[in-house]
């Protein structure tokens, strides 16, 4: 068997981050042979992570990424198990990592896709291994729990906790604006860009609603309609994106303020972290 130094021990430590009892096995295993040893640690991982795998992963951290001149935007839904691991550095760059390879790579049709294609800020490494060198490390269910990109014009917004992201497709305007909209997204949080968008049988139902209880106000039938279109408005205010009143500018809806801004809205996507 192979002499293990301490200080072999050592610099494999501060390459993986691992107990210093696992590298000197590790080491041992793999006859000294540094980047031999790494890659049995990576499989160990693996295991474990596997072994890891079905628990819950509620915490974690949305990472956004929009060029606006450049016409692309992403949003990448990390999860970990706790809110401490998802404030991390090394946790936060893998976010950030993921989402910018995501916008400016060639794409991907899913978080395994995405983790195997290379990492921004490790060079020679996959975002998989710098994935799982962390996941190795810190021991806790990792997740790419979902990822979207959009190849248009569209701006973006990531609360500073990492708990809820905007992705918002426009048309014209400017970069600022389509901003304090995702900010409104965030804030308001709309099911639809547009009232149109609405299934037709949750209107009716809702219209229903509406005449039944104008009914039971005793008002009469000839002016029950105009009454329901009234209070619809109100209706669509909370669901709706475009008929939703500002909240920079509450006298105006955002469907406004955007055609004042010479912006024409398109659709948005919105990711929140599960509340606790």
């Amino acid at each position: 068997m192979a002499q293990i130094t301490a200080a072999a021990v050592q610099s494999l430590r501060s390459k993986t981050g691992l107990p210093m009892m696992d590298c000197k096995k590790a080491l041992e295993e793999a006859g000294g042979d540094q980047e031999k040893a790494i890659e049995l640690l990576r499989k160990a991982g693996a295991k474990v992570a596997e072994k890891r795998s079905g628990r819950s992963t509620t915490a974690g951290r949305v990472a956004v990424y929009v060029d606006f001149a450049a016409k692309r935007g992403a949003m990448v839904d990390l999860r970990c198990e706790s809110a401490p691991v998802s404030n991390n550095e090394e946790f936060v760059q893998l976010a950030n990592d993921l989402v910018l390879q995501l916008a400016t790579g060639p794409g991907a049709g899913s978080g395994d896709q995405l983790l195997d294609q290379p990492s921004p800020s490790k060079k020679g490494m996959t975002l998989r291994q710098q994935f799982d060198d962390l996941n190795n490390r810190i021991r806790e269910a990792f997740k790419v729990e979902r990822i979207v990109r959009i190849d248009a014009t569209c701006g973006g917004y990531a609360h500073h906790n990492g708990a809820v992201g905007v992705l918002l497709q426009v048309e014209g305007g400017s970069a600022e604006l389509a901003k304090d909209i995702c900010m409104h997204i965030a804030a308001m949080r709309p099911s639809v860009t547009f009232k149109e968008e609405l299934d037709p049988a949750v209107v009716a139902k809702e219209r229903e609603i509406l005449s039944d209880a104008a009914r039971a106000e005793g008002k009469p039938e000839k002016i029950i309609e105009k009454m329901v279109e009234g209070r619809l408005r109100d209706f669509f205010a909370q669901c709706c994106l475009a008929d939703q009143p500002f909240v920079k500018e509450p006298s105006k809806t955002v469907a406004q303020v955007a055609q004042e801004g010479g912006m024409k809205l398109v659709r948005f996507v919105h990711f929140e972290l599960p509340k606790e």
